[in-house]
């Protein structure tokens, strides 16, 4: 099933209707959708490089949106609709977790990182972020700041090195990505404990 979901995805690249498909996609895997609107981001950047920038403001305004939206959904539609989803992707022991372990600062510390890297999955933290009444303006910030970065980065690489860097892209854009997002945490953790290396949940 995640394999033809996948090419689905990826093949809606070729299609006229492309750049709409990028912003339904990137609104709906905030909350609902299990593959990541990089998947289509990238074969239409590299078919169209001049639009680049264009496809990764359409992407980010639609992310951004898709965000308010599974936060909303959190925080008034959980057991509704949100935790269903959730226990539909097998993602409903991690946000069980995630909910459990981790602190209101930690929450904010993760909405960039998985905005960065889809770490946590991106929809995990969305949703948690509305349960736990995280600040929205935070919430939205984060979002622009980190979703908006992900999206220019793919965008400039594909303009400045073409095809040549799609096999990199897709062979080692996550670990790339990860590797940011745990610089960061490493920071986080190290103004937070005073180099005194911990535990950034209470769990």
């Amino acid at each position: 099933m995640l394999k033809r979901l996948y090419d689905w995805t990826l093949g809606l690249a070729g299609r006229e209707t492309a750049e709409v498909w990028l912003a339904i996609i990137a609104f709906v895997e905030s909350s609902v959708f299990l593959i990541p609107a990089d998947v289509l981001f990238i074969p239409m950047g590299l078919a169209r490089p001049g639009k680049a920038y264009r496809f990764a403001l359409v992407a980010t305004i639609a992310s951004v949106l898709g965000g308010i939206a599974g936060y909303m959904l959190g925080h008034f539609a959980f057991e509704a609709f949100a935790k269903p989803v959730l226990s539909f992707y097998g993602k409903l022991d991690e946000f069980d977790h995630l909910r459990q372990c981790t602190g209101e600062d930690t929450l904010m510390l993760l909405l960039v990182t998985s905005g960065l890297a889809h770490l946590p999955p991106i929809k995990v933290v969305t949703i948690l972020a509305g349960v736990a009444e995280v600040s929205f303006l935070f919430f939205v910030m984060s979002c622009i700041v980190a979703r908006g970065a992900r999206f220019f980065a793919l965008a400039w690489a594909l303009r400045r090195y073409g095809d040549p860097i799609r096999a990199f892209i897709e062979k080692r854009l996550g670990l790339l990505a990860a590797s940011v997002a745990g610089i960061v945490i490493l920071l986080y953790i190290i103004v937070k404990y005073s180099g005194i290396a911990g535990s950034i949940t209470s769990c």
